[in-house]
């Protein structure tokens, strides 16, 4: 059964959220813009908002499933890390795209839930407090990334998992290379800045926030 969802989850991970959502909603192939990165970001400068969001959803989701079906089959940390893995690697090498896939940033996300809600937050709040320090969101992931799998050992103490999350974060590393240059070099985007439409527009959106609506929703 472990091997049989190790499988699954791959093809599951194949999935791309963001090449259906655009085709359903008929907007452009995301693959074919941009940085032709089929994930949320370049959705969101090409589709626009609810594309992105559904893209990001189905991303996360996509991780956070089959670890969750492995914690029901009650699977030990090594397996769990072994179907998250493969359901990452399916984002990344996705069977249905002739293996051209995204960066994996919200995939390993969803992998972090499915192991252990607490610590996906925590590793969510990284990316935060990142983000509000340095202003720049890949720069922001590749810290939170960094650190999770340091989180995950100190809650299960599992050197296998620790491995694989090493692994994982190596991937979205190596995928994030064309970024790490432009931080290096100064010129990655920032996540606010003037004279950036994207940012400028998510800036106004987080300044009509109330705090009240936030209570709301929490309801």
């Amino acid at each position: 059964m472990p091997y049989f969802l190790v499988i699954l989850a791959y093809f599951i991970g194949s999935v791309s959220a963001a090449i259906i959502t655009c085709k359903l909603m008929g907007k452009v192939d995301p693959r074919t813009v941009g940085s032709h990165n089929p994930g949320a970001t370049n959705v969101l400068r090409y589709a626009g908002k609810k594309a992105a969001l559904f893209t990001l959803l189905g991303d996360l989701l996509k991780g956070l499933i089959p670890v969750a079906i492995g914690h029901a089959l009650g699977l030990n940390w090594q397996w769990l890390g072994l179907v998250g893995l493969a359901a990452f690697l399916g984002h990344l090498y996705p069977v249905y795209y002739g293996f051209k896939g995204g960066k994996g940033v919200a995939t390993a996300l969803g992998v972090y839930l499915g192991l252990q809600p607490i610590v996906g937050i925590v590793v969510v709040l990284s990316w935060l407090i990142s983000a509000l320090i340095f202003n720049i969101s890949s720069l922001s992931a590749l810290i939170a990334t960094l650190l999770a799998p340091f989180y995950f050992y100190w809650v299960s103490n599992s050197l296998p998992l620790f491995i694989i999350l090493v692994v994982m974060t190596g991937l979205i590393y190596w995928r994030h290379r064309s970024n790490i240059v432009e931080i290096i070099a100064g010129t990655e985007d920032k996540i606010v800045e003037k004279g950036n439409k994207v940012t400028e527009d998510i800036a106004e959106e987080i300044e009509k926030i109330e705090i009240d609506e936030i209570v709301d929703d929490m309801d």
